[in-house]
This record gives structure tokens, C-alpha cells and sequence, in this order.
């Protein structure tokens, strides 16, 4: 049902690479729209951008060091005993579904997922409630491995522990290959990009694959108009808004005069002295414009300028 690639001795970055050839368990909650922290256009970006991204930060890098932790309080919990399988997996019905897991129970047809969580997002497991895209992620593990159960584990850092065990549900499981097949085919392999979110990413794409505007060609902006009618009544919006946040502010600043903070019960305001120091580009240009040409750089980007017609 699957193929499995051994990940003894394997370095970072081709464990990166393989991971770019396919679909992961972290990214199926994305593709789904169900994953708080990324979304299609991330996947979309990660899989056919050419450079071998390893994107980390301080959570992924306590939820990977701690995964021995939640796997030792899992076997302490639920008397089971588990292993590491020490390998990639590769669907082979559905060679585009790939899936690296923390844990295999031993003597069950079943897998561990260790994850850890803030107690700010306690009230995500409350109850045995299991986050969405959490069972989106061990239902894509079962449909690659064939296995019929998955267990979640969680420690939420400094409040409890929690583990569930979820059996498969071949329904769900069709249902998610579908989806994540059409992903793969209409946008990785066809390199179609993904309906825009609004992101940061997004804008990134668009800019990586629409650098350089062809000067002098003009289409006809269909079905637009309400969009930007909208549009122009949230910048007015957001105008009014971002007044009346600076004169709170201004406020605020005056009640304080010349002390540097204030406090309530609620609030801690700061009002502090900050010295910067730049360099006076424009007296450079004039005064010196050998030194100015020999340290200017010259980026290239597109502006979007909406106006209304005449």
C-alpha cells in the first residue's frame, strides 16, 4: 500500500527535498482550510517554490524537542509501548500523499501523534475535543500507512496531558484524497495558484510570478466593480477607525505629559525616549554622488494603484 524510504542517515535537506514531492500530514489540514497557522496558498508556495525552505521558530522547535516527552508520558498514560519507524512514507495508489510520523504503537496497527500546546489553547482539547485539523492530520497518515487507528497526545505546557485515540474513517479518508488530489493536480502539478486569501504569502506568489508588468497592454477589468466599491468602502472604514485608535493615543499622551509611563489595574503605558540615527540619503545625493552610486541598489517591484474612472 505504501513505500517506504528509510531516514537513517538522511540529512536535513534531502528530507526537506522529498517533502517538497508531496503532500504531508501537516499539510492536509491547510489544504482543507481547517489549519489555523497556514493555509493552501502556504502549501502551494512551499511545493513549487525552488528553494529548499526550512522554516522553523521557537514553537516548532519546542513541539520537535519535546516530542521524546509527550511519547514518554503517552506510554505512561495508556500502558502501550511505542516505537520510531525511522522512515518516510509514499502512498503508492496516490504517489503524491507522503507522511512522516513521530510514533508506531507497538502491537497495534495504529500510530502516535506527539504534540504540545500552549495553555492558551487549552480550551482546543477540552472535553476530549480534538482540533480539526489535528484529525485531518492522522487521517491522511492512515490513508497512506493503511493503518486503522491513530493516537493523539498532547501535553499542554504547564497545565495536564491528554491523549485520544481516533479509528479510521474510510469515508473521511476518500473524502481527503479527493481533496488533496485535486490540490495536487489543478494547482502544484499545473502550477495554478490558489484563489487569494489576503496573506502575506499570497502577495508573495503573485509578486514571484508576475515580477515584471508587460508596459503598454491593457485588458478589460471585468466583474470587479463591486469588489472595488467594497474595497473602497473598507479603506474608509479603516481610515476612521485608524483616527480615532491615534486620538486614544493622543489622549493618552497628554494626560501623561512628560512622565515616562503610567498604569492602571489593566494597562501598563509606556511613553519612552528612543535616539535613531540614519543616514541622510538626499544630502549624500547632492554632496557626494560617487559614493550614492556605489552603494545604491535597485529593486524592481509593482504597485497597485486603483482609481476611480473619469
Amino acid at each position: 500500500m505504501c513505500k517506504m524510504i528509510s531516514t537513517i542517515g538522511m540529512s536535513r535537506e534531502d528530507w526537506l527535498q522529498i517533502r517538497k514531492s508531496g503532500i504531508g500530514g501537516s499539510d492536509a489540514g491547510a489544504i482543507c482550510g481547517l489549519n489555523p497557522y497556514s493555509s493552501p496558498m502556504s502549501v502551494y508556495r512551499d511545493k513549487t517554490c525552488e528553494d529548499i525552505s526550512d522554516t522553523d521558530n521557537e514553537a516548532i522547535r519546542q513541539g520537535r524537542d519535546l516530542e521524546d516527552y509527550v511519547a514518554k508520558r503517552f506510554t505512561e498514560a495508556a500502558g502501550l509501548k511505542v516505537r520510531r519507524s525511522n522512515m518516510l512514507y509514499r502512498s503508492k495508489e496516490h504517489p503524491f500523499m507522503i507522511a512522516d510520523i513521530d510514533r508506531l504503537i507497538v502491537g497495534e496497527d495504529a500510530g502516535l501523534e506527539c504534540k504540545t500546546a500552549s495553555a492558551y489553547n487549552a480550551d482546543k482539547w477540552k472535553d476530549g475535543t480534538v482540533p480539526m485539523h489535528y484529525l485531518i492530520q492522522v487521517s491522511h497518515y492512515m490513508a497512506v500507512t493503511g493503518r486503522k487507528a491513530w493516537y493523539i497526545a498532547v501535553v499542554i505546557l504547564g497545565k495536564e496531558f491528554k491523549f485520544a485515540r481516533i479509528e479510521r474513517d474510510d469515508a473521511m479518508i476518500s473524502n481527503l484524497i479527493a481533496i488533496e488530489e485535486a490540490f495536487w493536480n489543478n494547482h502544484v502539478i499545473s502550477k495554478i495558484i490558489p484563489p487569494p486569501d489576503g496573506s502575506k504569502i499570497c502577495d508573495e506568489v503573485l509578486e514571484k510570478y508576475f515580477h515584471r508588468a508587460r508596459k503598454d497592454r491593457t485588458v478589460p477589468l471585468i466583474g470587479f466593480d463591486k469588489k472595488l466599491d467594497r474595497r473602497t468602502e473598507l479603506l474608509n472604514q479603516i481610515a476612521q477607525l485608524e483616527q480615532e485608535q491615534k486620538q486614544i493615543e493622543q489622549e493618552v499622551k497628554l494626560y501623561m505629559q512628560d512622565n515616562e509611563s503610567a498604569v492602571s489595574d489593566n494597562y501598563r503605558v509606556t511613553w519612552t525616549n528612543i535616539d535613531t540615527t540614519r543616514l541622510d540619503i538626499k544630502r549624500i545625493k547632492a554632496e557626494k554622488p560617487e559614493i550614492y552610486q556605489d552603494f545604491a541598489k535597485t529593486t524592481s517591484s509593482r504597485r497597485l494603484t486603483i482609481k476611480a474612472a473619469s
